[in-house]
């Protein structure tokens, strides 16, 4: 196995890698939290939730396979040579598992707080079982071979998959909504961030190994981090610049208070409404009607 040449570099690719494994990780909570205050998760599509669970669920049985297994590393350097190192650092095996648990708790923050009338599609559910019962099959196929690096390959690109098609719904979903509210930009934000100090390391390390191996031989890694930079720049582009947040402003003059407050008297008069007469009750209302517009002006 290839060892680091500059230690410079080693140290400026492991500076890569855990700002991509700290942005990517803290990305999770912008919408854990907004999902917490609001006690709501309308605007968070739930295709997007399950299909992300489903992407990096298999990402981490990547990760960990080839980071902790001896013997699909001998194979990955018998495919890809000796000298290579191995695609995988510390920092992708936190990431995966920490991702796996945020994103389980976010689904669980679907299942308790106000929907609205959202549910997961049919489609999604569809892709996902299609994805685990092909992921079953590959299995199947590679106990008798023992082809254990092209199985974890499979899973690899079950997540790079995984990761081009979900952005798509809550992308759509936007549209259709003409709004960003209930979606957090700080997870995209960070999400962008993380792309790019993740492709940052891969280009280090092949300059350091003079070979650009280390790109095509984790395609999984190098497709993700594109992939999740055109998404994340949509979803920029949707947040401030195509659907930005509308902000009113609201005073005790306002209408939205005086509103308010012309209900909470109305509400209070009709409690008498069976002691007074019609006429003296229509007056009384005139009268507050009268009394609200000169407070308002």
């Amino acid at each position: 196995m290839a060892s680091w040449n500059s230690v410079p570099l080693e140290l400026l690719s492991n500076v890569f890698g855990w700002t991509a494994f700290c942005a990517w990780s803290i990305s999770f909570y912008p919408q854990v939290i907004l999902n917490f205050r609001r006690k709501s998760v309308v605007g968070l599509n739930f295709d997007f939730v399950l299909l992300n669970l489903t992407k990096h669920s298999s990402y981490l049985i990547y990760n960990a396979t080839l980071f902790f297994s001896s013997v699909v590393q001998k194979q990955y350097l018998e495919k890809y040579g000796l000298d290579q190192l191995i695609p995988v650092a510390a920092n992708d095996v936190a990431f995966s598992i920490h991702a796996v648990l945020l994103t389980a708790f976010t689904l669980f923050q679907i299942a308790i707080y106000d929907r609205g009338n959202q549910k997961v599609s049919k489609t999604c559910i569809a892709i996902v079982s299609v994805a685990w019962l092909s992921a079953a099959v590959c299995v199947f196929i590679a106990l008798p071979s023992h082809s254990w690096l092209w199985l974890v390959s499979c899973f690899n690109t079950l997540q790079v998959v995984m990761t081009t098609i979900k952005y798509i719904p809550q992308a759509v979903m936007n549209f259709r909504r003409k709004s960003t509210v209930g979606f957090s930009i700080g997870n995209i934000l960070l999400d962008l961030l993380g792309g790019v100090t993740s492709y940052g390391q891969m280009a280090v390390q092949s300059i350091d190994q003079n070979s650009w191996v280390n790109f095509y031989g984790n395609i999984g890694k190098t497709l993700l981090s594109l992939v999740s930079i055109f998404f994340d720049l949509l979803f920029i582009l949707q947040h401030y610049v195509l659907y930005p947040a509308k902000k009113t402003a609201t005073s005790p003059n306002s209408d939205t208070g005086t509103s308010k407050f012309h209900v909470k008297l109305g509400s209070s008069l009709s409690l008498f409404s069976d002691f007074l007469p019609n006429a003296a009750l229509d007056l009384s209302h005139q009268r507050l009607k009268s009394y609200v517009g000169q407070q308002s002006s």
